[in-house]
């Protein structure tokens, strides 16, 4: 993922960001809820129509939603319920950045084929979340694939100031699936080896 290979040089430079923002006083759950409304704000400017506006506060929103765990760290308040709060919300807000592009096409008079990319591209996002987090529960690391959240919204900002969501939306719905795929076939090969689990009667 381009995400891994990035990964590194991003966190260090925005746990100096998080230092700053950190004077403000506020938990990094209160980032967390900020990067929330603020993709809601996103999903409305794109609803609206002005996607390059969209864009381009898609891509300052994919940057907030990070400062969270960069505060976090910087001021030792690394918790495991910040750590679900901010996966759960982020989620959420993937959701509405999409339902902003969902009414977009809707106002447009879309043809049905990008409405069901949309549903494509909401189901294969929170799979690729979800095998990730399934995958962590059987003790199994992944995070391979091609498009983790960086680069699904990276694409559809790219595609929005381009004014063609339609395109973001075919290579998301995809590789959405695709990386889904990717994860499921990276633990079958880790765990295939395993012995089965004996049935044990119910007392």
């Amino acid at each position: 993922m381009i995400s891994t290979l990035v990964g590194d040089w991003v966190r260090l430079r925005l746990q100096r960001v998080g230092l700053l923002v950190a004077r403000t006083r506020l938990s990094p759950n209160g980032f967390t809820l900020l990067g929330l409304l603020l993709n809601l704000v996103v999903a409305a400017v794109i609803a609206s129509g002005n996607l390059v506006a969209g864009g381009i506060l898609a891509l300052a929103a994919g940057a907030f939603d990070m400062l969270d765990g960069a505060v976090a760290r910087v001021t030792n308040r690394v918790t495991r319920f910040g750590g679900f709060f901010d996966s759960t919300l982020d989620r959420y807000s993937e959701a509405l950045v999409y339902g902003g592009v969902l009414v977009y096409l809707l106002r447009s008079g879309t043809e049905t084929i990008p409405i069901l990319l949309v549903y494509a591209t909401v189901v294969g996002s929170i799979m690729v979340s979800y095998t990730r987090a399934r995958a962590e529960a059987v003790g199994v690391k992944a995070e391979v694939g091609l498009f983790a959240r960086p680069e699904r919204v990276i694409l559809l900002a790219v595609f929005l100031i381009l004014n063609r969501p339609v395109w973001a939306l075919w290579i998301l719905a995809i590789l959405t699936n695709v990386t889904t795929l990717q994860r499921i076939l990276h633990v079958w090969q880790a765990t295939r080896g395993d012995e089965p689990r004996p049935n044990h009667p119910a007392s």
